[in-house]
C-alpha cells in the first residue's frame, strides 16, 4: 500500500509564472483547504490610517492568490484591483469575488504592474516577494524592481503593506520545518531580511512606519496543528516550502512522522516544535507610506 505522502499530485506545468519554484496552477484548486488569511485587521488598520478614508480607498492586492485577503478587504474599501501572474489562482479568486461591486481582476507580473502611475491609495502584497527568485548573498534586484513598481502606482501619501516573514520566524515559527530542514533553509534564503526590505523601501521613496505581528495565528489555520498533515500531498499545498523538498527529504519526513505516530508521540513532537511560535509568530507585516503626503 502506498503511503499518502507518495501519492502523486497533478503533473507540473511547464513553468511557474508567479513563482520561481512553486507551481500554483497545480496548487490553486486545493490551496484554500489549508491556507487562511492571517492579520487582515492589520491590513485594514494600516489602510485606514492613510490619507483617504477606508471606505473610499482604491486598493491593489498584488499577488492576490486565491483572494482570501481580498474577501475581507473588498466589502470595506472603495475599490479593489486584484492582480496575480497565475491564472489558476486568479480564477479561484474570481469565483469568490466576482459578485462584488468595485472589484476587478488582472493577470500580470509584479515587476511590470499593468496600472498607471498614482493609481492607488494602498497596495497590499501577501507572502509573495520570496517567490521572485532572489536569494541571500545576492543584491535582491527583483525585490527592488517590485518595490519600485509598488511606489510608482501609489498616490502621494499612499500606504504599502508587505506581508512577509522575519528570519527568526522562518527558523522557529513552523513546527514542521524540523522535518524538512534543507527545504526550510532553502526557503529562508529566499526571504529578504526585514532590514533589507526597509532599506529598499527607503531607496524607492517609501518610509517604513512599523512592523506588526499577529503572534497568535497560524497561516494554515486549524489544519496547521495536524501532526499527520505532512503525510498528505494536498495538505502540503498550503505551504510552498514543500515544493523545495527533495524526494529523499520527503521520504525521510514520512518515516519520521509515521514512526512518531505509531509510538503515540506525534502530538508531543508538534507541541515541542511549535512552542516558539506563540512568542514570535509566523508572519510580519511591514507598513510604509509613500512620499509626498
Amino acid at each position: 500500500m502506498r503511503h499518502p505522502a507518495m501519492d502523486p499530485l497533478p503533473p507540473l506545468a511547464c513553468g511557474w509564472p508567479m513563482s520561481t519554484y512553486e507551481d500554483y496552477a497545480r496548487a490553486s484548486p486545493r490551496y484554500d483547504e489549508t491556507r487562511v488569511a492571517v492579520g487582515t485587521e492589520i491590513v485594514l488598520g494600516a489602510i485606514a490610517a492613510g490619507p483617504v478614508p477606508l471606505a473610499g480607498a482604491a486598493v491593489l492586492d498584488a499577488a492576490c492568490g486565491t483572494g482570501s485577503y481580498a474577501a475581507v478587504l473588498a466589502p470595506r474599501v472603495g475599490s479593489l484591483s486584484m492582480l496575480d501572474a497565475d491564472e489558476g489562482m486568479l480564477s479561484v479568486a474570481r469565483r469568490k469575488l466576482m459578485h462584488l461591486k468595485g472589484v476587478d481582476f488582472r493577470l500580470g507580473r509584479l515587476q511590470e504592474l499593468p496600472f498607471e502611475d498614482s493609481s492607488f491609495d494602498a497596495v497590499t502584497t501577501n507572502q509573495a516577494l520570496h517567490h521572485l527568485g532572489d536569494e541571500e548573498g545576492g543584491d535582491w534586484a527583483e525585490h527592488a524592481k517590485v518595490l519600485a513598481e509598488y511606489r510608482r502606482v501609489l498616490r502621494p501619501g499612499g500606504v504599502l503593506v508587505v506581508n512577509t516573514c522575519s528570519q527568526e520566524q522562518l527558523r522557529r515559527g513552523y513546527w514542521y520545518y524540523a522535518l524538512i530542514p534543507e527545504a526550510a533553509e532553502s526557503l529562508r534564503r529566499r526571504y529578504a531580511p526585514l532590514t533589507v526590505i526597509e532599506q529598499q523601501l527607503a531607496a524607492h521613496g517609501l518610509t517604513a512606519t512599523g512592523r506588526f505581528i499577529p503572534a497568535d495565528a497560524a497561516i494554515q489555520g486549524a489544519a496547521y496543528l495536524d501532526g499527520a498533515g505532512p503525510l498528505s500531498a494536498s495538505w502540503r499545498l498550503g505551504d510552498s516550502t514543500w515544493a523545495l523538498a527533495t524526494a529523499e527529504e520527503l521520504e525521510a519526513m514520512t518515516k519520521t512522522v509515521s514512526s512518531l505516530e505509531a509510538r503515540g508521540e506525534l502530538d508531543a513532537y508538534v507541541a515541542e516544535h511549535d512552542a516558539p511560535r506563540e512568542a514570535i509568530g509566523q508572519i510580519t507585516f511591514v507598513v510604509a507610506r509613500s512620499s509626498g503626503a
